[in-house]
């Protein structure tokens, strides 16, 4: 597996493998992610970096608290899957981008 490569483009990869990998980072604190819940009645923003920033919901809600507490697990499981799962899918192809780390193509 490392047959044909030297120390030096090793060292090189994987320096840029790290600047990638900053710069991933960077794009994922930059992006939000909305879900919604009850039809639109509740709606949760978060941010890359998993910091609910809004919370918006219709009244109505105020007046049943078990279905707000059901919707509000609901919308938070679905925004940080959304969330989890972009993370997962960049990553994903960061590294299928740098496939030639270990001669594959």
């Amino acid at each position: 597996m490392f047959e044909n490569m030297n120390l030096g483009e090793m060292g090189k990869l994987l320096q840029k493998a790290q600047e990638e990998s900053k710069k991933l980072e960077a794009e994922m604190e930059n992006k939000e992610y909305v879900a919604k819940a009850g039809g639109g009645m509740l709606s949760i923003r978060m941010s890359g970096k998993g910091e609910v920033i809004d919370i918006s919901m219709d009244e109505s809600l105020l007046q049943d608290k078990v279905s707000l507490e059901i919707l509000l697990i609901s919308c938070i499981n679905d925004v940080n899957k959304m969330l989890e799962d972009d993370k997962k899918n960049s990553a994903a192809g960061m590294f299928g981008s740098m496939g030639n780390l270990f001669g594959q193509k």
